[in-house]
């Protein structure tokens, strides 16, 4: 069963788990299951994503009941009036706030313009020898992107040389590898925590927020990182 985060008679909202695909996608590849279909099941009626997380990418998913309410919703998040945050986990330590301004290429060859703001939470030192370092540094941010590209935040954040833990396209392979091995370990380190909006038919704005799972908080121990306010 779906977590589900918000419902009225316009919108419903979900924690999606990492490893679920939103829905069929040819960038993506196959899947026993979607989403959008556990979702319909679930509750028995259509159900429209408004937005996209990535497979590997836990947290708030939105859906419409409507197609009316999705074609509003859509406009809100095309003209960036939805406020994404996100947080990871990333090898090293990064400045303690910044904007990467850094175009990139879209699925289809397309050079778009790419916008991600970030500010540094916690950082963390553990005895873990990598390479010729006897330790090992991490860091976990609050991300927003201003923008909304395809694999976004793990780009801009591989960009900037302190990769998403976990990440295996954008990521760092050795990293992971290293944590595979070590504390058996492998999950991409990218939570969508929380989605604020303008409800399309009351205006009200909504706030709505999703718990990571026990895997996100293993590696949060791991690090010693204060997890307290996304449980």
């Amino acid at each position: 069963m779906l977590e589900i985060l918000y419902r009225d008679e316009h919108l419903i909202a979900i924690n999606k788990p990492s490893g679920l695909l939103v829905h069929k996608s040819f960038y993506a590849g196959e899947a026993d299951t979607y989403a959008i279909q556990e979702l319909r099941n679930q509750i028995g009626q259509k159900v429209f994503p408004v937005h996209r997380l990535d497979r590997k990418t836990s947290g708030v998913l939105l859906f419409t009941l409507d197609k009316e309410t999705l074609r509003i919703l859509s406009d809100q998040f095309a003209s960036r009036e939805v406020e994404k945050k996100y947080i990871a986990i990333l090898r090293g330590w990064t400045k303690e706030e910044e904007t990467i301004d850094y175009d990139l290429i879209n699925e289809n060859e397309v050079r778009q313009n790419a916008v991600t703001y970030y500010r540094r939470l916690q950082t963390s030192e553990i005895d873990l020898p990598f390479l010729k370092h006897q330790t090992s540094r991490y860091c976990l941010v609050e991300a927003i992107p201003e923008t909304g590209r395809f694999h976004q935040l793990r780009k801009h954040f591989k960009h900037i040389l302190h990769p998403i833990l976990g990440c295996r396209k954008h990521g760092c392979n050795k990293q992971n590898k290293l944590w595979l091995q070590t504390f058996g370990i492998n999950k991409m380190t990218l939570h969508a925590h929380q989605l604020i909006f303008n409800h399309p038919i009351s205006n009200e704005r909504i706030t709505v927020n999703a718990t990571i799972d026990d895997e996100f908080k293993r590696v949060g121990a791991i690090l010693n990182f204060d997890l307290s306010s996304y449980l």
